[in-house]
């Protein structure tokens, strides 16, 4: 019996009804399976923030600047930011990684690959080898984590300008037009995401990616966190550790990593679906169904981060004395139909 079986088989000696916490069994199940024991435990826990600047900003696309991509990541270097605040309520600690901002940011974790991509309306983001070594960077870090004894990392980012950048690798992933995965990002007005969807078209022409082969459509058209979340959701695989989606930007990561390495789609666990049209779309292609569906669009990890307190929930009957056996019951039996 494998430890998926083995989880299955304790959550069916729970004094309940079969199945009767749905899908936060599930996900418990698949911790199982990844982590290789029965024994599921989260309790030390993190949120990775892979950080990198985007070029496409000149176009318009963003009501901010990139500017800003420093000012938040050195809010969460400091411990101030949004994510670190709902990480302390979740007792995980937060990491930003510089896989590539236009400023260098004290206290983040260095894994530069360069300073912020180039246009991709007038050329490839980066090079492959680029692109190579941030997907590396991201396995690197997963093993890194499991090193210090990490159990769970959720995967966010922080890049003004990644959603015009993540949008246009999901069109190209999921052949789809432009106008069906591209959302206002940090609130765009009508002209604005009008614009984006321009300059969206305008990189799929100028750069010619070949969507049969993920790692070149990173370069051309990704960003130096949107690789590194890829090649942390590979890491999650690789060095089993359960890996948290957050939303559309890491989804896009997780779709990538998952083309790169199809079994990579076992370590990853669904955070939330974000507010942005193209999350929903990503889950169902990944055959994810999230737990979370708050209408929410920060990035940062902060959707993903709200998962860890349910698993403790779950894991804590899960763990817990409540059995048939204890209770002197005789245990639930599936009785046909649907559970």
């Amino acid at each position: 019996m494998n430890a998926q079986e083995q989880a299955r088989r304790r959550w069916d000696s729970i004094a309940k009804p079969l199945h009767s916490l749905g899908r936060l069994e599930d996900l418990v199940v698949q911790i199982a399976g990844i982590t290789q024991t029965a024994d599921v435990r989260i309790d030390k826990r993190c949120a990775l923030v892979f950080c990198g600047d985007h070029g496409v900003v000149k176009e318009g696309v963003s009501q901010a600047g990139s500017e800003v991509t420093a000012l938040v990541a050195r809010s969460i270097a400091e411990g101030t930011g949004n994510i670190n605040l709902m990480a302390d309520a979740a007792r995980a600690d937060v990491f930003a990684v510089d896989m590539g901002m236009l400023t260098e940011v004290e206290g983040t974790v260095n894994r530069r690959v360069g300073a912020g991509t180039a246009d991709i309306a007038e050329g490839p983001a980066m090079t492959r080898e680029q692109a190579e070594q941030a997907l590396q960077a991201g396995m690197e870090m997963i093993r890194d984590l499991r090193d210090k004894g990490y159990q769970i990392a959720v995967i966010g980012e922080m890049g003004i300008g990644n959603t015009t950048a993540a949008s246009v690798v999901a069109s190209v992933l999921l052949d789809m037009p432009a106008e069906q995965v591209t959302g206002r990002g940090a609130g765009l007005s009508d002209a604005g995401l009008k614009r984006k969807i321009e300059v969206i078209r305008q990189a799929v022409r100028v750069n010619h990616p070949d969507a049969s082969d993920p790692t070149d459509v990173l370069a051309k058209l990704g960003g130096f966190e949107i690789a590194g979340m890829a090649g942390a959701f590979l890491g999650g695989y690789q060095y089993h550790i359960p890996v948290v989606t957050d939303g559309m930007i890491p989804s896009v990561a997780a779709l990538a990593a998952v083309r790169i390495c199809p079994e990579a789609v076992s370590a990853i666990l669904p955070g939330h679906v974000s507010k942005e049209p193209v999350d929903q779309i990503i889950m169902k292609e990944l055959n994810m169904e999230p737990v979370i569906d708050a209408r929410m669009a920060l990035g940062e990890g902060t959707g993903g981060i709200l998962l860890l307190p349910l698993l403790d929930m779950a894991l804590r009957v899960y763990h817990g004395p409540h059995t048939f056996d204890g209770l002197g019951m005789e245990p639930y039996t599936p009785q046909g139909g649907k559970q």
